[in-house]
């Protein structure tokens, strides 16, 4: 728990100091009509906790964050309101196509591991490795175009991805699943593919394990024998591989909630990017940060449940 923590701060900081020595936030608030003078900015900088040396700066942020405070963003707002408003919304994408694409993942690489150089094998072989090197942004293109090509065959808008919409209004459970389906299958199609890849590997380790030849020799069929004893073995390191692919799957999200309008983290932190906003852009990677850090613990009770011998 102590390394998690460790782990959290580093992160953390480094999403920090990173951006406060790429951003110009003096440029944003300069660049504005009409044009404030110098003195006015310099003010506005030391409100906001920009104002100094990249250390001072730091040390100024960090005991705001120990006491809860983000700090605020160049608008004004404060950052940690926004942070906990945009953090949920994202949960919603990120949780559906995290748990969606990691369970597909296990099926399809344990289905294909056992039917392998079969043409199920082959097909899923071309699939995952084909989604595992297509870019996120294309992705959501293709989903886009076939979601257009779906609405105009139905008559009707089935699938909706315009910013008409912002996660949070009340526009009915309908208007939710229409804009949650496409965000939602972008992430969970590339997390099922390098899931599917990983799952396969492991599980063709254990197809010929003595374990599961005993189990055979007692009686079990093939298949039964792997998904009794095969299966449980192969998909022990599952947990722990899928939580560390988290950082992967946010970087993804940001790019996905671009595309689709949904006004979440990854959102707000390529807009926050774009306008120098440094405490806003420290928020979102102190997010990160905890949720990396969260999904490591959780890979950890999950191996706990799985696996008996880490119980003894």
């Amino acid at each position: 728990m102590v390394l998690r923590l460790l782990l959290v701060v580093a992160g953390a900081s480094l999403a920090y100091l990173l951006a406060a020595v790429a951003l110009d936030p003096r440029a944003a608030l300069s660049d504005r009509s009409p044009r404030p003078p110098r003195a006015a900015v310099d003010a506005r900088l030391r409100e906001l906790g920009l104002a100094g040396s990249v250390p001072r700066r730091y040390a100024r942020w960090v005991s705001g964050v120990a006491r809860g405070d983000f700090g605020e963003t160049l608008s004004g707002a404060p950052a940690g309101d926004e942070l906990w408003r945009r953090a949920g919304v994202s949960l919603r994408l990120v949780a559906c196509g995290f748990a969606l694409g990691t369970a597909g993942g296990v099926l399809l690489g344990s289905a294909a591991a056992v039917a392998r150089h079969g043409p199920g094998d082959r097909l899923l072989t071309a699939a995952t490795l084909a989604l595992v090197s297509m870019p996120v942004f294309a992705l959501a293109v293709l989903l886009q175009a076939a979601a257009q090509w779906a609405n105009a065959r139905a008559g009707m808008r089935v699938f909706d991805w315009t910013g008409e919409y912002t996660p949070g209004a009340p526009p009915g459970l309908g208007g939710r699943l229409r804009h949650l389906v496409l965000p939602t299958a972008t992430l969970a199609l590339g997390q099922a593919a390098v899931c599917a890849r990983y799952q396969r590997g492991v599980m063709l380790d254990v197809l010929n394990a003595g374990y599961v030849r005993t189990a055979m020799a007692k009686g079990l069929r093939r298949r039964q024998a792997l998904l009794r004893h095969g299966l449980r073995v192969a998909v022990l390191p599952m947990p722990m591989f899928a939580a560390y692919s988290l950082a992967g799957l946010l970087a993804g999200a940001a790019i996905t909630e671009k595309a689709f309008a949904w006004h979440g983290l990854g959102e707000w932190l390529i807009d926050s990017i774009q306008a120098d906003d440094v405490n806003a852009v420290a928020a979102c990677g102190c997010a990160a940060a905890i949720a990396i850090a969260l999904a490591g613990l959780l890979a950890d009770l999950c191996r706990v449940v799985l696996d008996p011998r880490v119980r003894s």
